[in-house]
This record gives C-alpha cells, structure tokens and sequence, in this order.
C-alpha cells in the first residue's frame, strides 16, 4: 500500500509536506479511507487525536493538520480532504469562522466541529455555518471513526446526548394535533423526515425507521429543501434548529 501524503503547518507558520515513495501515483491511497484534516490551536491535541485514530488506520486516514485556523486554508486547500475535523474555539478566527470560510470557498467540503461545551447554542451555531456535525472532545476513538464514516456517507454527525433531547422534543410534538413545520408549509411526513435530519440519520436510515423506500426519502428532502429555501440537509437541520420547528 503506497504511502500517504500529509501536509502539516505548525504554529510558526512553517509548511511541509511528506510524501510517499510511489513518486505520487496513488496519492490518496484507499478510496475507501476517509481522509481528515485536523485543525486545533494545541498541538497536543492534535496528536491526541491522531492517537486515538490510529488504531484506526485502514478505515481513517489523517493526511493533513494545521495549529490554528490560520493556518488550515493553506492544508485544505492542497489536500482538499473528505473531512475537515476541527475544534470550535480557538485563538484567534474560531472554528465556526474557519467552517464558514471554508463553506464559503467550497459548499462540498464537510466540517465536523468538536467541542467541550455539551451546549445546544452551539450546535445551532455549528449548523448555521453549515458544518457537519457537532461532537464533544470526549467522545470516544470508534465512535469518533463511526460517526467519520456517517458523514462521509452523508449523515449529520450530532453528539448523542444533544441529538436524543432534539429527538425527544420532536416526538412530543409530532404527538400533538398540530404537526411542526406546518407553519412553513411542510406536510406532517415531510415534518417527520427532516425531524430525523436534524438527529444526523443518513437518508437510508431514514428509511429505515420509516419503513419506506430511500427515493421516496429523496423526494420529499427535494420538496423540504424546495419549501424552507435550502439546498442540502445540513442547511436544513440549520434552518429547522434557527428557526425552532421542533422547540
């Protein structure tokens, strides 16, 4: 297996890159691997984190990191990974402010924002600036590398703790004899559907728990999009929590 190649710039600014010994013929190795960049203003808690991902090596691949958000434009940019991971507060521009630059420059590009604040603003925050998913730092390594893997498949990865009160709230509503999201023109299935968006269920488990097909999930994520003016689902969890359809 040919080796990756990592770009990293330190705190001083310094960039360097290493590469493999395949002269670049294969340069992001395993397609199956998802690749991540790690942003975080603490050395030591990047190599935390790629010590909790190492173990992990054949289902997770960090190609990339910078200390500070700073720097991290110039790794993504060179990398362009399947995956930004990178802590909410820093010195200087934030996470949040990193994620909606890098949202800006590139829709596609999928940030999860780790935190220690078990707090539900900041989740609403996180999606406004259409990141990905919002985890706590103490979350766990193969939890950490499932919930990689969700959002590569097109999940929203939420911390378990915040997505069971938002499912909570949402099935207590769903039980009343108004049905959320009526207000926005939304149909009481459409309302049930983008409820289990905001949970982080991929459109597969969707329809799972609905019991109906995934292009039937498709469609009516085509007309929730259409109706709240969104283009994707993380724009639509970020509407659903801002403007309090399952409060």
């Amino acid at each position: 297996m040919s080796s990756a190649v990592v770009v990293r710039v330190d705190a001083r600014g310094m960039f360097s890159r290493d590469s493999g010994d395949d002269g670049g013929a294969h340069r992001y190795g395993d397609p199956m691997t998802v690749r991540v960049v790690l942003v975080d203003d603490h050395e030591m808690v990047i190599e935390g984190l790629k010590a909790m991902l190492a173990p992990f090596a054949e289902r997770v691949e960090v190609v990339g990191e910078a200390v500070g958000a700073e720097k991290a434009m110039a790794v993504i940019s060179e990398l362009r990974p399947d995956i930004v991971l990178c802590d909410v507060r820093m010195q200087g521009a934030s996470g949040l402010d990193l994620c909606r630059e890098i949202r800006q420059r590139d829709p596609g590009q999928k940030v999860i924002l780790l935190s220690v604040y078990d707090d539900e603003q900041y989740l609403f925050q996180a999606m406004r600036v259409g990141a990905s998913g919002y985890l706590l730092k103490g979350i766990s390594s193969d939890e950490l590398v499932r919930q990689l893997e969700g959002v590569q498949g097109g999940a929203t990865a939420i911390d378990a703790g915040l997505a069971a009160r938002a499912a909570e709230t949402a099935a207590r509503l769903q039980s009343d004899q108004f049905w959320p999201g009526a207000r926005h023109g939304l149909t009481q299935r459409e309302s049930e559907i983008l409820s289990l968006v905001v949970t982080g269920l991929s459109n597969r488990g969707i329809a799972s728990k609905l019991v109906i097909g995934e292009e039937t999930v498709k469609t009516h994520l085509s007309s929730i999009y259409r109706k709240l003016g969104v283009s994707d689902r993380t724009s639509a969890a970020a509407t659903a929590l801002r403007e309090g359809i399952f409060q």
